[in-house]
């Protein structure tokens, strides 16, 4: 586990303690962790699975059938429901 020393200002402070006070935390690097877990989940970019990727290039791989105007898709539909 990294340990870094980080200089914040008082409404940060304020902040870490209200989250700390309420999850009920030890100290107030506990509040910091959960903050960060947050912001990643929400706010970063997922890294994308290497089954996923796998997946997308199965299905590029596949043939297609073209359609050369709405009315052929269409009727393919309805022929095949």
């Amino acid at each position: 586990m990294a340990q870094n020393i980080f200089n914040i200002g008082k409404q940060e402070e304020k902040i870490l303690g209200i989250v700390k006070a309420q999850h009920g935390f030890k100290n107030k690097n506990q509040a910091m962790e959960l903050i960060l877990k947050i912001y990643g989940e929400n706010f970063l970019e997922p890294e994308i699975r290497p089954e996923f990727l796998e997946k997308l290039q199965r299905i590029k791989k596949q043939n297609g059938i073209r359609f050369n105007n709405v009315g052929e898709l269409r009727r393919h539909i309805e022929k095949n429901a």
